[in-house]
């Protein structure tokens, strides 16, 4: 344990002793990028280009019409991925895909604007993905990949990776106002002009609500974005990009269900009235793009500052009756990395080839990363402090040839090697070492027809673990004897495929059969400063999607996937995947007519077991989402979202764990440590909410 006033300079580290301070009175968000293709729709890309059935690409227009609840939300733009929130809106999202809850972003690799969003040996969780950052009305679009069958993307690429990228230029400028209920109001500004040789893009965005919670949020979050594009001749381009994004909050973290039904909190209280967070992110990137006769050259080099810290409380008094069971997790990190990339266009043997080959090189520090035991936002018992560099750099080659009109092969092949160190507190928790992981991927093309593709993958891939764990030997709590993991966890995908246009006309049909093995689900828990040994698992999985244009004034898509998540291994406590989405679906409707836009989404979200033998379950939800705009003059418009339409009682999040309230009396473990009381925990999804908003385009 570390003396207070020993914190009190650790806070500085991590920027929150204004924060504290101000509290003393009481409480107060690819590697290698994935070009666009000309389809306009949801759920592929160009059939000519496509590796995959499950891959695709989302355009801006139909992300115009799309009601959001959050900025996260744009990823359920991929077919089968639900975006929810357990906390506060400053925290990343809760994400699930592919028979996964991906907790923060552990198995989803997730770019933005060439930066990697996923944080390595995170404070809170291991690729922790925040999204909060993103301004939806500077989005050119989104690509996305599922499986490990891509060369290109290496950590984190597991379930899949989504790549989000930025517009260059506005067609105008644009300010907009919006109002709500809770308190929400947003303000952006944006706009590109010609300055020099080149264009220069600007955006500001505020934001600020409290939410239908008992605590109100106190959300205020400030965000920016400078970017100037230089072309060149001969359509080489370099594009310099800074961004600046800052938020604060109070969150109602998921309560036990409990105190809800005793009476103790209504549906939107909270357990502790200081929870919540701080978060920081300052980046700046370049982009270089030189097209050659014989394909292209690509850079893409950044460098991202980044500062967390979270006080959340799951637990309540189960750990400490008098102190409670908050807790600070913390950091202060720096982040660069550097990747090229050289594509030729040429043959094999006469036949028409695409090779690819690109290095991947990136470094994250983090000076301090902490977890601190703290009441109302004050510590008072350090758990760890660590220093943690880590640096990896990878290699890969892919090709694609197509020997025949109707086969087509691909392959490539991935080396990724990691070095690391840490420093922690306790010197019997530091050390250093490095590891490195092979993966080749191979898949075939089949097209019976011109406008049918039978796609059979397979493909190695990996995701990292928290660092931390790789050096920890005794538990920062109990001072036990801890076995070290590696930093490495291998996968294994299978898939076969097919995309179709032939039924009618605007109508695009896909569907994937899919399997992904994973060596060990080791999770290194940031509650509590460990490693959580897991067992090996396997997912299998049907998805289904379909893409309709009727007309130009209409877009109609739907996607249904079912996926069945089991430990390898066998065990008493049984082999069910706690919070392993089984069901999901969704559908939505996109029309413009004049001056009208219309969109509106439907969600369905699936029940999932919570423990291991199945047992305990979540409930299902279903939402409907909408969003109503009309053109009042040619330079304004003004629009209206109702989210949640139909005011569903529904949950965000649940999970199953033991906790004690203020006040109860513990069953006891053999040890005579409280064991707490077992309860479903939940975090509940928003009422209907009504926002409304003006635009002004200049």
């Amino acid at each position: 344990m570390t003396q207070p006033a020993h914190l009190l300079w650790i806070a500085l580290g991590c920027g929150i002793a204004g924060p504290l301070a101000a509290l003393a009175g009481g409480v107060q968000q690819p590697d290698i990028q994935l070009d666009p293709t000309t389809v306009t729709g949801s759920v592929a890309t160009a059939a000519a280009t496509g590796e995959t059935a499950s891959e695709g690409y989302v355009p801006r227009a139909q992300l115009e019409s799309r009601p959001l609840l959050r900025p996260g939300e744009l990823l359920e733009t991929v077919p089968g991925l639900i975006v929810t929130q357990h906390s506060g809106d400053g925290k990343a999202n809760q994400y699930f895909l592919r028979g996964f809850n991906l907790d923060h972003g552990t198995d989803l690799a997730t770019t933005v604007a060439g930066m990697p969003a996923n944080m390595r040996t995170n404070a809170h969780g291991q690729g922790y993905t925040d999204l909060n950052f993103v301004i939806p009305e500077l989005v050119s679009g989104i690509a996305y990949k599922k499986g490990t069958y891509f060369a290109e993307e290496g950590d984190f690429a597991t379930a899949g990776a989504v790549r989000i990228d930025y517009l260059d230029k506005l067609p105008r400028g644009l300010a907009q106002l919006e109002l709500g209920q809770y308190g929400y109001r947003r303000g952006l500004l944006a706009n590109s002009n010609d300055i020099g040789p080149g264009t220069l893009l600007y955006s500001f965005e505020w934001l600020g609500q409290n939410g239908p919670w008992v605590v109100p949020e106190g959300v205020h979050k400030l965000n920016s974005v400078l970017r100037y594009t230089l072309p060149l001749s001969g359509g080489e381009r370099i594009a310099l990009t800074a961004m600046g994004y800052k938020n604060e909050w109070t969150s109602t973290d998921q309560v036990a269900q409990r105190a809800i039904d005793r009476g103790l909190i209504s549906r939107f209280g909270s357990l502790d009235p200081t929870d919540g967070g701080m978060d920081s992110r300052y980046s700046l990137s370049a982009d270089w793009l030189r097209p050659l006769s014989d394909g292209q050259f690509k850079a893409n080099a950044y460098f991202i500052k980044s500062r967390l810290a979270l006080f959340s409380d799951f637990t309540y008094a189960l750990n400490n009756r008098k102190r409670g069971d908050q807790f600070l997790q913390c950091e202060d990190r720096a982040t660069a990395g550097i990747n090229l990339s050289r594509t030729w266009l040429g043959e094999i043997a006469g036949h028409d080839s695409e090779t690819e080959i690109g290095s991947q090189t990136r470094n994250d520090r983090l000076d301090p990363i902490l977890l601190a035991l703290t009441r109302a936002r004050h510590p008072y018992a350090l758990v760890r402090s660590d220093t943690a560099r880590e640096t990896s750099t990878a290699l890969y080659v892919r090709n694609s040839t197509q020997w025949l009109p109707w086969l087509r092969t691909l392959a490539g092949l991935r080396a990724d090697q990691f070095w690391y160190s840490v420093a922690s507190s306790n010197p019997l928790n530091s050390g250093q070492g490095s590891e490195h992981i092979l993966s080749p991927k191979l898949g075939v093309v089949l097209s019976p027809t011109a406008r049918t593709d039978v796609f059979l993958n397979w493909g190695r891939g990996y995701h990292s673990n928290d660092v931390r764990g790789t050096t920890t030997t005794v538990d920062p709590l109990t001072h036990k004897a801890l076995q070290k993991v590696s930093v490495l966890v291998p996968a294994t995908g299978y898939e076969i495929g097919v995309r179709t246009k032939e039924l009618a006309r605007g109508l695009q049909l896909s569907a994937s059969l899919w399997r992904l093995d994973i060596g060990s689900e080791l999770v290194f828990a940031g509650d509590t400063g460990t490693t959580q040994p897991s067992r090996p698992s396997r997912r299998t999985g049907v998805e289904l999607a379909a893409y309709y244009t009727p007309s130009p004034a209409w877009i109609i898509d739907a996607d249904a996937a079912f996926s069945r998540a089991r430990f390898r291994d066998s065990a008493p406590v049984g082999d069910y995947i706690p919070e392993a989405i089984q069901a999901t679906a969704s559908a939505g409707v996109s029309w413009t007519h004049n001056r009208w836009t219309l969109g509106a989404r439907t969600r369905y979200f699936g029940p999932r077991p919570l423990i291991e033998d199945n047992s305990v379950r979540s409930a299902s939800s279903f939402l409907v989402n909408l969003k109503v705009g009309y053109q009042v003059q040619k330079n304004v418009r003004v629009f209206i979202e109702v989210l949640n339409v139909f005011n569903r009682q529904v949950n965000d999040i649940d999970y199953y764990y033991p906790s004690l309230l203020r006040g109860e009396t513990s069953p006891l473990n053999p040890d005579g440590t409280a064991a707490g009381i077992n309860d479903h925990h939940i975090h509940p999804a928003e009422p209907r909410t009504v926002r409304a908003g003006i635009a002004w385009n200049f």
